[in-house]
């Protein structure tokens, strides 16, 4: 239930930022407001950290550094995201997002990518995929 409530929270605060981002970018520009979401990012991340102070700095070193470049794919997300919405809308941008996350993460789960355990997909995965294409093409209409 608790990874449920996270996603959800997640999914209202990444629509939150890109209809907050749309708005901002109209007056500084797409990439100027993707560098101020980055810095605002980072500095709540940052107090966070610094308030609740759990993981281990130390383990970094663990980390492919592959993935230690994750962070800046955001600026890509962010732009994206802004130019998107701005040319199709929030509804159409955030299904359409939506769908490429869900088809890129079925790719990685059935390839077993970035070392996870392949997963095997069955019909159901295929028809709810298609069921939301199918849900933005009439949203679209």
């Amino acid at each position: 239930m608790k990874g449920i409530l996270f996603a959800i929270l997640g999914g209202v605060f990444i629509t939150l930022q890109g209809v907050a981002n749309a708005r901002i970018s109209q007056d500084i520009g797409t990439w100027q407001t993707a560098t101020l979401t980055q810095l605002t990012g980072f500095l709540t991340a940052f107090l966070l950290l610094l308030l609740f102070r759990d993981g281990r700095w130390q383990a970094y070193r663990q980390v492919k550094p592959l993935y230690l470049t994750g962070g800046a794919f955001a600026a890509f997300i962010i732009f994206s995201n802004v130019t998107a919405i701005q040319h199709i809308g929030v509804t159409m941008t955030i299904s359409a997002l939506l769908i490429a996350q869900l088809s890129l993460t079925f790719l990685i789960d059935s390839n077993g990518w970035f070392g996870f355990d392949k997963q095997k997909m069955r019909l159901p995965h295929f028809i709810g995929i298609g069921m939301m294409i199918l849900g933005v093409l009439i949203l679209r209409a």
